[in-house]
């Protein structure tokens, strides 16, 4: 029972993963958009290089949200209730940021729904490391009829702390989406690209030191583990080899090292919030969710994981074979936006 809870732990956070490497480069070039986009054609390149992929991306985050409901469903209710109003905000500005391609492309209130696209690109962008750093930093949690629930509003998931982890967070996709801009634009776009990119590179540098101090101070448990450490190595082996990488013209490069630094974020939060899915800020030791208090049955854990091994590699294979299909450098005459 414990290997399965632990394996499922890893599961969701892949998925969660998958979706901050994919979508990330999408919803970055969303805040991206008014500053490196100038001209009409420009516009529609960044727009046709994600076209193909943003609504793929999403299916990640659905599928992550499913498993984690099947597997550990008193975390998903006690997160989907507690951040209610946060997650419908998240959920409109996707809403309305899909619709916004269709409609910038057929509309003459074009800049309408350009403002749209960023906005609806900004929001999530921000609210799911906001969300991510409340999980981790810890919510109010009270005891109601045998059910952990939370206890506070949303202000309280307004905290100095979760705030500059959306903060970093949104640093994050912005460097990923300006990486994957320079590596399907040409000229002056991918120029501006390149140099969003670099502004970037330092912020994101700014924020992990930020993250890093106030996560040492507010959490100290969090340094003493080795496996964090070794993946705050591979996250700053990833985001270091951007810039060189930029300056060299390695445009796939410097993609793949943001996606790495990524992959080394996700690994420090799975390390120090291990084995906790929500953490208790007025009663960590007792008023916890875990992966051993909120699962599923074992039964349940089983069945779950066969289907995922099963469906997982598919949609992995099935990920690869379109991003292969539509690689190289964006051409207006094959584009739909």
């Amino acid at each position: 029972m414990e290997a399965l809870q632990i394996i499922w732990y890893i599961l969701i956070g892949v998925l969660f993963l998958g979706y901050s490497v994919l979508d990330g480069f999408d919803l970055g070039i969303g805040v991206l958009f008014p500053f490196i986009a100038k001209k009409e054609e420009e516009k529609r390149i960044l727009l046709n290089a994600i076209g193909p992929f943003w609504d793929g991306n999403e299916v990640w985050i659905l599928t992550g949200g499913g498993a984690l409901f099947a597997a550990f469903p008193h975390a998903y209710a006690t997160v989907f209730s507690g951040f209610y109003l946060a997650l419908m905000l998240v959920l409109f500005a996707l809403i309305f940021r899909a619709v916004s391609f269709e409609f910038r492309a057929h509309s003459e209130r074009k800049k309408f729904w350009e403002w749209t696209f960023i906005i609806g690109s900004f929001l999530p962008a921000l609210l799911y490391g906001v969300a991510l750093g409340n999980v981790v930093y810890g919510v109010p949690i009270k005891l109601i009829n045998g059910n952990m629930e939370f206890a506070g509003n949303f202000f309280t998931l307004l905290r100095p702390y979760p705030l500059i982890i959306g903060i970093f967070g949104l640093v994050m996709f912005l460097l990923q989406g300006a990486t994957y801009a320079v590596l399907k634009s040409e000229g002056e776009l991918q120029e501006r690209a390149r140099t969003a990119a670099r502004k970037a590179w330092w912020g994101f540098l700014f924020m992990a030191i930020v993250s890093f101090i106030l996560t040492a101070i507010l959490l100290p448990h969090a340094i003493k583990r080795p496996l964090a450490w070794i993946a705050a190595i591979i996250t700053f082996a990833g985001w270091y080899m951007i810039y060189p990488a930029l300056k060299k013209g390695a445009d796939s490069l410097a993609f793949y090292m943001s996606s790495l630094a990524i992959v080394g974020l996700w690994g420090i939060i799975g390390a120090i919030h291990f084995p906790n899915l929500v953490r208790s800020i007025n009663d960590p030791a007792n008023l916890s969710i875990t992966i051993y208090n909120a699962s599923s049955s074992k039964l349940t854990l089983t069945v779950m994981l066969i289907i995922a091994l099963i469906g997982m590699p598919i949609v992995i294979l099935y990920t690869a074979y379109i991003y292969k299909w539509f690689k190289g450098k964006v051409k207006l005459e094959e584009g739909a936006y």
